[in-house]
């Protein structure tokens, strides 16, 4: 007899087919594409451009990292929330991430990230992505906030530390 999935379990349902094609499915691919490369150009040819693929991932990344550290300082300096920086850094950094590995598909989706023309796209998926996971909806907690629907003054909010009130009494 199964028992009945819970939410947390319900959620991570995509987490092994992900991983099956993180660890399988994208190294098959890679070896797939080094080995068409090495099929149309020659070995010799297929290892200097993985080297000079590699090179022109590190020279990018130093430069558009570097742009986006300074963006990220002019920001904070300027007294505004640096949210765009902070997600350009991110997919700066998850794109050389990606061009660590050895191969063809990996560099290019990292390339992709960290170019300065094709980021915007991957910032809007990026964005969309976390504002689904960080969106919080008002009085989902065990007691909300003052004002909030359901909101109940005897019952503290997650993590909130201090007396709880049970009619007159005080524990």
């Amino acid at each position: 007899m199964s028992q009945p999935l819970g939410p947390r379990t319900a959620r991570r349902r995509w987490l092994r087919p992900v991983l099956a094609l993180a660890f399988v499915v994208v190294p098959l691919a890679e070896i797939w594409a080094i080995l068409q490369v090495g099929q149309l150009v020659g070995p010799w040819w297929t290892i200097v451009l993985l080297v000079l693929d590699s090179m022109v991932g590190a020279w990018l990344i130093k430069r558009e990292g570097g742009r986006a550290w300074l963006a990220l300082r002019e920001a904070l300096q300027g007294g505004r929330m640096p949210a765009r920086e902070i997600a350009d850094g991110a997919l700066i950094l998850i794109g050389g991430t990606l061009m660590l590995s050895p191969g063809f598909l990996l560099d290019l989706l990292g390339i992709l990230l960290i170019l300065p023309f094709t980021r915007p796209v991957a910032r809007r998926l990026l964005t969309s992505v976390v504002e689904r996971r960080l969106v919080v909806v008002p009085g989902a907690g065990l007691g909300g906030f003052p004002g909030a629907p359901g909101w109940d003054a005897r019952r503290p909010g997650p993590g909130a530390e201090g007396p709880v009130v049970r009619g007159d009494v005080v524990d």
